[in-house]
């Protein structure tokens, strides 16, 4: 390789220009079928249609070249202001330009159901609204005059097929582009034109003057909304969500703010059609700049379900932990009974990995990876977690569904045969399988809720065996994972520290006085974090099978943010709450991590992990500053 070569394949430097916006800068859009990222200059750079793990339309964010649907100024690549409408996924960004100010609104669909839905169909019983499969974007000139620019530019197959367009005969505001065995229609009031593989409009708004153009994907057959419609639909689409975040209970708090939009990416982050919740809407944004550690996060994970439905019930939003819980009770376990640790969110098993090395990356970050090859892991760490949604579940639904004692049984069965196994760890390590204390611990989170369970259904002698056994486990962690200086290891063999042993605190292994917690707890804020910001671990001490380092991991800042608290360090745990608000993107929205070194958000976005550890922290904080006020 040439030294030119060379220079050409290497990472860009982390403080070089690049023709990829900043991760955080996206604005995120939902109809809880698939979700969009659109860029700060107007264009739409992810879209996966018809689902949210279904091949790209739009990649632009993996690939400059790889697809994007731009509505904005002409030569204006910098707004003035964006924010979501109060209490919505519906985005306005506000354009100065030389001759004028110009408001583009962006919403994906959701309206009232008029019949099932042949896209994606649905298992749960769908409620009143649902999505049209359709992008709306509008354009208001507000002063002077705008030149408005539509380019709509779509690659099929996360880019590798480039669309083909066909204008509707004697109407040029009708374009239609297939590719790779999809189809998207787009209408316009704007005169559109064909130019290869895009199609380009433009026109001079005036004071007072609307414009707009969508893209459907709706069903064969289906007629897409004229103008007067498509505005409604936008309408309704704000009604839609300001409806459904009046049914949350969201305190009167000076955190009122990120509690709210954190319930808004939740919502915008499940499938409607099954319930189940993506970890992110997108898959390869790097962990570490230009480097591998790029996954696909567009699938279900087992570990999220306690965390989920945690956030779901203290927002008081039970039909959705519902139908997240009947998603869990409807997926098919392994051959050994166990569940996997992640799932497709239609419920399928098989999610195999493989490379796009078609693709740059984003920033350069490769490989593009499609499908997750972690999903026949062996993580110890599920068991736990669905054993403890399931009850606290139950404690809020008042019930434990006759559907659910299975699933009980037989993860309870699986956490007692395989607690003294090596695994994975929660991090879906690639090195060698380690006695990871994290694994342990939801080992034995899963035997004590499922003898709580079946003390609830009665079941005495069941409740007593298990019992039993989750009393075994905690006393090998005892023995095995605590340091001689009375700190969580991060497993059998080593005294490197772990951000996940924090679930110690969160889950109740201990009293919150007891010294051990409260020494992990110290040991991790003061030794495994970034400028105040909690590491998942220390690369250089931990074999995970990857190279280079990561950034600071969010949720376990949140973790610790929740721990403290518990722990009785209240005015830490503030600190640390405020410190992380204020690193939040420009919208409100969470990336996977954060760098500290820069102060730029990392990994797949927005990420639900993120803002479900948010929910908790400030749960846990306005619940003892309310305890203290009576």
């Amino acid at each position: 390789m040439t030294a030119v070569d060379t220079a050409a394949a290497a990472p860009p430097a982390a403080g070089a220009v690049s023709p990829f916006p900043p991760i955080a800068e996206y604005a995120f859009l939902s109809d809880c079928h698939t979700g969009a990222l659109v860029a700060a200059d107007g264009s739409v750079d992810w879209l996966c249609v018809p689902s949210f793990d279904s091949p790209s339309v739009f990649g632009a964010l993996l690939d400059r070249e790889a697809g994007t649907f731009r509505f904005a100024p002409y030569g204006i690549a910098h707004p003035t202001s964006r924010y979501y409408r109060p209490g919505t996924n519906v985005l306005e960004t506000t354009w100065r330009t030389p001759s004028g100010w110009l408001v583009v609104t962006d919403a994906l669909i959701v309206t009232e159901r008029t019949g099932d839905c042949e896209v994606t169909p649905h298992t749960r019983p769908p409620s009143d609204y649902d999505a049209a499969h359709l992008l709306v974007r509008t354009a208001r000139c507000l002063k002077g005059e705008v030149q408005l620019e539509l380019i709509c530019e779509p690659a099929f197959d996360y880019g590798r097929t480039p669309a083909t367009w066909t204008l509707a005969e004697g109407d040029c505001s009708i374009a239609v582009a297939d590719g790779a065995g999809q189809t998207l229609r787009l209408h316009s009031d704007l005169a559109l034109g064909v130019e290869g593989g895009r199609v380009r409009g433009q026109h001079v708004l005036r004071a007072g003057d609307n414009a707009y153009c969508l893209l459907s994907w709706a069903a064969p057959g289906s007629t897409p909304p004229d103008e007067e419609r498509a505005y409604a639909m936008i309408e309704e689409t704000t009604d839609y969500w300001r409806t459904w975040l009046a049914g949350a209970r969201v305190p009167d708090h000076r955190w009122r703010d990120p509690l709210q939009r954190s319930a808004l990416v939740i919502k915008g982050l499940t499938y409607m059609p099954t319930g189940a919740t993506v970890a992110a809407l997108t898959t390869s944004l790097p962990e570490t700049p230009g480097g591998e550690r790029n996954w696909d996060y567009r699938f279900t994970w087992m570990r999220d379900t306690t965390f989920t439905l945690k956030a779901l019930h203290w927002l008081n939003l039970n039909w959705e932990a519902d139908e997240f819980m009947q998603f869990i009770a409807d997926v098919e376990a392994t051959e050994d009974g166990s569940l996997q640790i992640m799932y497709g969110i239609d419920g399928r098993r098989d999610l195999p990995e493989t490379t796009r090395e078609d693709l740059s990356g984003y920033d350069g970050a490769r490989p593009v990876r499609i499908g997750n090859g972690a999903f026949d892991q062996r993580q110890n760490d599920v068991y736990g977690a669905v054993l403890a949604s399931i009850l606290l579940h139950t404690r809020h639904s008042r019930r434990l569904p006759r559907r659910l004692w299975p699933i009980v049984q037989s993860q309870a069965e699986c956490a007692s045969r395989v607690w003294q196994q090596p695994d994975q760890g929660i991090w879906e390590a690639r090195g060698e399988p380690q006695h990871y204390v994290s694994s342990k611990l939801m080992c034995w989170v899963a035997l004590d809720r499922a003898a709580t369970l079946a003390e609830i259904r009665g079941d005495s002698t069941q409740a007593a065996a298990w019992r039993a056994t989750a009393e075994q486990i905690r006393a090998d962690i005892l023995a095995n994972g605590v340091s001689e200086r009375g700190v969580l290891r991060q497993h059998y063999a080593t005294d490197s520290l772990d951000a996940s042993t924090l679930l110690a605190v969160l889950f109740g292994f201990l009293p919150p006085d007891d010294e051990r917690l409260g020494r992990t707890v110290d040991a991790i804020a003061e030794e495994l974090t970034d400028n105040g910001f909690v590491l998942r671990y220390r690369t250089d001490e931990t074999d995970d099978g990857m190279s280079g380092k990561e950034g600071t991991f969010l949720i376990c800042s949140f973790w610790l943010v929740s721990a403290l608290a518990a722990v009785g360090q209240m005015q830490r745990a503030r600190d640390l709450m405020e410190r992380l608000l204020a690193v939040a993107s420009p919208l409100g929205l969470y990336a996977e991590e954060f760098d500290t070194a820069n102060g730029r958000h990392l990994g797949n976005f927005p990420q639900a992990f993120s803002h479900l550890a948010l929910i908790e922290a400030a749960a846990r904080i306005i619940l003892a500053e309310l305890m203290q006020e009576i």
